[in-house]
């Protein structure tokens, strides 16, 4: 199992300035690599990775002597994972008619800055890390994994350096075998609530979009006014310093749906050994621009991508609902369709049973429903509500998730 874990980095001013070297340096490597594939390809000849890296190797002592300030496999690595793997994409997109990748693009100073290490070319000891032609650098925290590190992308994200370091790890051998019926539970995505439980707990997302969305409005209009906001026109110093606010907003929104995000998915594979989920079609529901904002603040493709790593390695089974289930729609104390549900019902009457239903607690109970069915083991006790001990912690991270909507 590889595991990557990003740490931040405090680089002093020589660092700091060795970091942008190397980032120049792999983003020349890319676009050279690139030019040159471009190149070859139309003359009609053969052309893969390991013949571009030969073709640097062999002109980089005359015409690129700059290079060996850094590192030799940053070159190496941009064409040989960064570039690579672009193309990878672009030709198995090709058969692929469900998700297109465009042609490799030339990359720009400033977007996405990075470049990569091998494990050979640095070492990490405590809260440092050591890289060619430069002093340890400090990391905000340790490495939080042990086993063989495998490579290290060192990154810069609004003005900020981040360093994220891959580990093998053993593979968890863990396995479900029995377990009762207050350790599963079906979570209802929604845009109202981050999250609802078959138990009844709701969990309120804190939605940094909508908090910051005048001062993103206000520093987009700042940047527009200033000078070089043009095509073709001198970017002045304000310009600059505007960009960098604006980049430290999105940096902040972006932390603050990571943060909410990884606090769900833990607490759920630390409470829960078998969890129901629905498979949401996120880059169909992000069309309808009445509701885009509070889908993408509610992070749902990165809510199950983390929920479904972390389950793997805790031993927990996450079970994933067909996209098209009714669980919205289905009674779950009778079994009946109501066909005529629409978006804006948020309470509903079984007019078979005659149950007074929650919109989302109801398709959470579904999803339990069908959780509970499709795992091997039996459960050995049958009951909606947790046991005093579950519904406490239940209590405990409604309270935590309300004070963080009052940052």
């Amino acid at each position: 199992m590889i595991r990557a874990h990003k740490i931040r980095l405090h680089p002093n001013n020589k660092q700091a300035t060795h970091f942008a070297n190397a980032c120049g340096t792999s983003r020349f490597a890319f676009n050279w690599a690139l030019n040159e594939w471009k190149t070859l390809y139309e003359q009609g000849e053969k052309v893969t990775e390991g013949i571009i890296r030969k073709r640097l190797n062999a002109i980089k002592k005359d015409s690129f002597p700059w290079m060996y300030e850094v590192s030799k496999c940053i070159p190496q690595l941009a064409i040989k994972n960064n570039l690579n793997s672009a193309f990878q994409m672009f030709f198995k997109s090709a058969t692929n008619s469900k998700k297109e990748v465009g042609y490799p693009k030339f990359k720009k100073k400033g977007l996405h800055d990075s470049f990569t290490l091998d494990n050979i070319s640095f070492e990490v000891k405590n809260k440092k890390i050591k890289i060619p032609h430069l002093t340890p650098v400090n990391m905000k925290e340790e490495l939080r994994y042990k086993g063989k590190l495998l490579n290290a992308t060192i990154s810069k994200v609004a003005n900020k350096w981040f360093v994220s370091i891959q580990v093998e790890i053993e593979d968890s051998h863990l396995q479900l075998t029995t377990y009762d019926e207050s350790q599963v539970t079906g979570v209802d995505l929604g845009c109202k609530d981050l999250a609802v439980l078959s138990d009844g707990t709701k969990i309120t997302g804190i939605k940094p979009s909508r908090v910051y969305s005048r001062k993103l409005k206000r520093l987009n209009q700042e940047l527009s006014r200033r000078k070089g906001s043009k095509k073709g026109e001198k970017k002045s110093n304000n310009f600059l310093k505007t960009r960098r606010k604006l980049a430290t907003l999105h940096y902040r929104i972006a932390s603050l749906r990571q943060d909410q995000t990884h606090k769900l998915t833990t607490w759920l594979v630390d409470n829960f050994k078998v969890i129901g989920i629905e498979d949401l079609n996120v880059e169909g529901m992000v069309k309808n621009h009445n509701l885009a904002r509070a889908i993408e603040d509610m992070n749902f493709g990165e809510f199950r991508r983390q929920l479904e790593y972390k389950a793997l390695e805790k031993g927990v089974k996450v079970v994933v609902l067909d996209r098209w289930f009714p669980s919205s729609k289905t009674c779950n104390v009778c079994g009946s369709v109501n066909k005529e549900l629409i978006l804006k019902d948020r309470t509903w009457k079984c007019v078979d049973c005659g149950a007074v239903l929650d919109r989302d607690i109801n398709a959470a109970r579904n999803i339990k429903q069908v959780a509970v069915s499709s795992t091997v083991a039996q459960p050995v006790e049958s009951s909606w509500v947790a046991s005093s001990m579950k519904q406490e912690l239940n209590n405990r991270f409604v309270q935590k998730c309300t004070r963080l909507c009052k940052f």
